[in-house]
């Protein structure tokens, strides 16, 4: 018996043998400090589900991008809230965007990028044993989208050892 929703959330390559593909992939993969090639290809079909929105938008717009933007306010709204997107941009930067513009919202990359963490990896590390908080919430999930709001509120938990800024595992040069 199952619980949950068993529904894939991720669509594999059409031609899973090729050479050059998978080299680009294990690349992303480890520069992103992701688990398996199943997260970039979740980031993948995320992307390609924001492209898709953004095409039939400008399809029922009959490629008047005003009325598009209009219509898809939301859409854009949303886009622009995870920090996909700039505030200036409109909804035809959707079909420029790639899956590092994707994988650079995960928590994880966030997390890496302010400098709590050395390395993606432990970045990951990090967040799977609940060291990180975000507002004060413990946050154990690596692949969620950071808001932009949320983002200057990412900091270690008071409780946690690496709250201690001589903590041997700490970033170098790190201060909070």
């Amino acid at each position: 018996m199952t619980t949950g929703n068993a529904t894939k959330r991720y669509e594999t390559p059409n031609h899973p043998f090729q050479g050059e593909r998978i080299a680009e992939e294990a690349g992303l993969v480890d520069r992103y400090g992701l688990e398996s090639k199943e997260e970039l290809w979740r980031a993948q079909s995320r992307l390609r589900d924001f492209r898709r929105e953004a095409r039939r938008l400008l399809g029922d717009a009959q490629g008047d991008v005003e009325t598009a933007n209009e219509r898809g306010s939301e859409f854009v709204a949303r886009l622009r809230k995870i920090g996909i997107l700039n505030e200036n941009d409109d909804i035809t930067e959707v079909l420029n965007l790639d899956e590092t513009d994707v994988l650079e919202r995960r928590f994880q990359t966030v997390v890496y990028r302010q400098g709590l963490a050395s390395t993606p990896q432990q970045a990951r590390q990090f967040l799977v044993h609940g060291h990180v908080t975000v507002d004060g919430a413990r946050m154990t999930e690596p692949s969620k989208f950071v808001t932009v709001d949320e983002e200057d509120s990412i900091e270690f938990d008071e409780n946690s050892v690496l709250a201690d800024e001589l903590h041997p595992a700490r970033a170098e040069g790190q201060d909070e």
